[in-house]
């Protein structure tokens, strides 16, 4: 199995805050949808037959008001059950993985009208968030990697999912 980072162009910023450096090809970050791909320039992967291709990703997000984010939440809540109250929403979504499953039915990831945004260089600076939004909630960064020939796709788990579905497989399961 080889593990290529998917789209993005990164860099690591200096402590001193200077222009920063690249990251070394073959690390698993990436960000954005518009950019370039990080990979070894002499690495190319053909398609063939049976060959599983795995996109893993992260996108976070930073919770920067509660109140705004669970209203939000229940909000949505109500726009998929149109017949919902006020109070059977409050009732529903009450915690975090609630509010999250609830957005995620409904607009597809948290944040959803968030711009793409790069990491490092060119990105926002660390520690710095988006205090204004009306859903409470500030975009934290978005990755995305790629994985060629992992020996098991998901859907050959059936009905008992692998305990991490994100984790590598070990060394020697790789191609």
């Amino acid at each position: 199995m080889r593990v290529r980072p998917g789209p993005g162009r990164c860099t690591v910023p200096t402590p001193a805050g200077g222009a920063g450096r690249p990251v070394p090809p073959g690390r698993p970050v990436a960000v954005g949808r518009e950019t370039e791909y990080l990979r070894p320039v002499d690495e190319t992967a053909v398609p063939a037959e049976g060959m599983t291709i795995s996109v893993r990703t992260r996108r976070d997000v930073v919770i920067v008001d509660p109140e705004r984010f669970l209203a939000t939440a229940r909000q949505a809540y109500r726009d998929l059950h149109p017949d919902a109250t006020e109070e059977s929403a409050a009732e529903t979504v009450r915690d975090v993985y609630d509010a999250v499953h609830v957005l995620l039915d409904r607009f597809g990831r948290l944040a959803d009208d968030a711009p793409d945004m790069m990491i490092g260089r060119g990105g926002p600076l660390p520690g710095r968030r988006v205090p204004d939004r009306p859903d409470g909630l500030s975009p934290a960064g978005e990755l995305q990697q790629i994985v060629l020939d992992d020996p098991r796709p998901l859907q050959d788990y059936g009905c008992f999912p692998a305990e991490d579905p994100f984790a590598l497989p070990p060394p020697d399961d790789r191609g």
